[in-house]
């Protein structure tokens, strides 16, 4: 643990990391120190793990299998895998972590992932083309909805392609920012149809691909904020069903730096369960973690 302190905390440089690493340290920069997380299988998880080694140490870890605050060294299997429990606040099961958790408030940042959204946030996981004969049908909700309209702050991982980026899913199955109002029959902003309730202001906030990190403007809507290195506005435009906003994109996403990918591949997954492989340290790095090794 003490050689973290000794990696250099500088960007890294092109070729000395992978799509993959970059995407979980995207995640990692949405957390908060204050946050309290419920985090999916995946990438959400390995990206909240290397959040609670760096920039958020004390964010408090949710899995909705019922495991709370657990301090677990390496990124477990899934949510249920039991290494997840390791040193944690509470065990409990889905009605304490849904009801007691999430449904009470508590929860600031959900993680969660997706087959398609809309230009809205809103998110599809249950079916392609008419709902009684779909082209497709995905497992469903599960916790999806739940966590993306009660988690004060949401965000997204999802790939992205034309197809998963689309002007209005075929299915919502949680609302992003507009949603249905069945007293008008029209889609309206949730800000307004949910009103007064407690889960007016919960939404979207950041939605990372592999092509790059996006954000909401106050009228509800997606726009690019940094592409990722090796990838043009074009080519993320290309890959977008709708005309997306890119008048606000700050540039390239930064890079991960030395001390985050030390992070990420000795402690998080160094058994690489979700990352694809392993990047070579340059010969300085290296020299490093052998000295202090």
């Amino acid at each position: 643990m003490e050689l973290i302190d000794l990696i250099p905390n500088e960007f890294a440089k092109p070729g000395e990391f992978i799509l993959p690493e970059l995407m979980a340290i995207a995640v990692a920069h949405e957390v908060r120190n204050d946050d309290i997380v419920f985090a999916g299988t995946g990438l959400p998880m390995v990206g909240i793990m290397t959040a609670n080694f760096t920039n958020a140490p004390n964010a408090t870890l949710i899995y909705e299998s019922g495991i709370c605050d657990g301090k677990t060294m390496h990124v477990p299997m899934s949510v249920c895998d039991q290494r997840a429990a390791n040193m944690s606040s509470t065990l409990g099961g889905l009605v304490d972590t849904f009801g007691y958790y999430l449904q009470q408030g508590y929860v600031t940042l959900g993680f969660l992932g997706g087959a398609a959204i809309d230009k809205y946030g809103g998110v599809n996981v249950t079916s392609i083309g008419d709902y009684f004969a779909p082209s497709h049908r995905f497992t469903g909700s599960g916790g999806n909805s739940d966590i993306g309209t009660m988690a004060k702050r949401t965000a997204y991982i999802i790939l992205q392609e034309k197809r998963r980026f689309l002007e209005r899913n075929d299915y919502t199955t949680t609302p992003g920012w507009w949603c249905w109002d069945f007293k008008t029959n029209e889609w309206k902003p949730k800000k307004e149809v949910w009103k007064n309730t407690a889960f007016a202001d919960c939404g979207p906030t950041a939605v990372v691909t592999n092509m790059g990190v996006y954000r909401f403007d106050k009228e509800g809507i997606i726009y690019l904020e940094t592409h990722h290195p090796g990838v043009t506005v074009e080519q993320v435009k290309e890959n977008c069903g709708f005309e997306l906003n890119v008048s606000n994109v700050k540039g390239e996403t930064p890079h991960p730096t030395y001390r985050e990918l030390f992070v990420l591949r000795e402690f998080v997954d160094p058994e690489l369960i979700f990352l694809p492989a392993k990047t070579d340290y340059t010969p300085a790095i290296q020299a490093i973690i052998d000295k202090g090794a």
